[in-house]
């Protein structure tokens, strides 16, 4: 039993709340990410529960067991950590058997456990080399070889890609997705890119300034986020926010935002007959903001009209920053788009994907 309890968890560092009132269960076999920005307390929140920091209120709960006040060795957890912290005078072989030696395990067992983990992620031909012969993802590959062959019951991760390039980043994640499958055991996850929380997490747990703001599946959040910080956070690029009044009568509803005034469809109008006349924060994505001549069909459209400021051609989309009278946003579009810098368009907004936030608390209505 490998669950993971975060019970009313705060972490003070003098009069500054690194970590306040962290309420979350995380189940046996679960892959948690921690996101959010610097500072919003994911990596303290590791920490504790690693053992690498004392926690100021609450309880953390491996399985049924408090372990506040239980040694780091003695948690049954292996930890990844940025930097890897190999050891460079040693041989990748002894960097991940070090470990295991400390325990007083059998050198043959020791040795089945490191050449097994080598084998599954394919760094057999590294085991003699020391770690300045290692290339930034073969380290990170032995880093995480050195967590595996503890056979722990929970694996913590620390960014541990934010040091490779681009493209590895991209392998890497995929290889430790599929690690986790393999291995069937608990992985909780710290990263500021969201990228990688919705590829790798079996459900995220997005933070800010030391507070918990929600957790769900990648998908509830990217579909229900329960505020602006986490509908901004989620999706790249991030959603376009617009401050705006809600208008209407005769059972028409409309958000008029000075720039542009776009109807809301009268199916979705019953969440937001409260706030009328009240202002709001209107919320779309760039990917909900189309080309009319390649709109998908069936949805409700609203023309705005906007100019075209820049544009970047991706390949299999263009990102098109737009201007509506003085407010900015973007929008991704079909790459066959005729959108060119200058131009006076019609953006259509997808009127069936809309958010409104309320202005004051920021938290979404639904």
């Amino acid at each position: 039993m490998s669950s993971v309890t975060f019970d009313h968890v705060t972490k003070r560092f003098g009069d500054v709340v690194a970590v306040n009132d962290l309420n979350i269960e995380i189940h046996d076999r679960e892959f948690l990410v921690f996101v959010g920005p610097s500072g919003c307390g994911k990596t303290t929140s590791l920490r504790m529960l690693a053992g690498l920091e004392e926690i100021t209120e609450g309880n953390i709960k491996i399985g049924d067991r408090v372990v506040n006040d239980v040694p780091p060795k003695d948690r049954d957890i292996a930890m990844v950590f940025q930097s890897y912290a190999l050891y460079p005078h040693m041989s990748v072989y002894d960097n991940m058997a070090f470990g295991l030696k400390l325990r007083r395990v059998p050198k043959a067992e020791i040795d089945r456990r490191v050449k097994e983990a080598a084998k599954r992620l394919g760094i057999e031909s590294l085991l003699d080399r020391k770690p300045k012969q290692l290339s930034g993802g073969q380290r990170q590959r032995v880093a995480v070889g050195r967590a595996i062959v503890r056979n722990p019951a929970v694996f913590l991760m620390d960014e541990p890609l934010s040091n490779l390039d681009a493209k590895l980043r991209v392998q890497a994640r995929a290889e430790i997705s599929k690690l986790h499958m393999q291995l069937g055991t608990t992985f909780i996850y710290v990263t500021h890119d969201q990228v990688e929380a919705m590829t790798m997490g079996t459900r995220i747990a997005v933070m800010k300034d030391g507070i918990l703001q929600q957790v769900d599946t990648p998908q509830n959040l990217y579909d229900r986020p329960d505020n602006v910080f986490v509908a901004g956070f989620i999706g790249s690029p991030s959603m376009n926010f617009f401050d705006a009044t809600l208008t209407g009568s005769d059972g028409e509803m409309y958000v008029d935002a000075g720039a542009f005034r776009v109807k809301i469809p009268a199916e979705r109008q019953d969440p937001y007959q409260a706030y009328k006349g009240k202002q709001i924060v209107f919320g779309l994505r760039p990917e909900n903001m189309h080309d009319p001549e390649y709109a998908p069909p069936g949805i409700h459209q609203a023309l705005v009209e906007s100019k075209v400021e820049v544009t970047e051609l991706m390949g299999n989309e263009v990102m098109v920053y737009l201007n509506a009278k003085e407010k900015p946003f973007v929008a991704r579009v079909d790459p066959r788009s005729k959108m060119r810098v200058g131009n006076t368009v019609g953006i259509a907004f997808d009127m069936d994907r809309f958010h409104v936030f309320d202005k004051q608390t920021e938290k979404a209505v639904r």
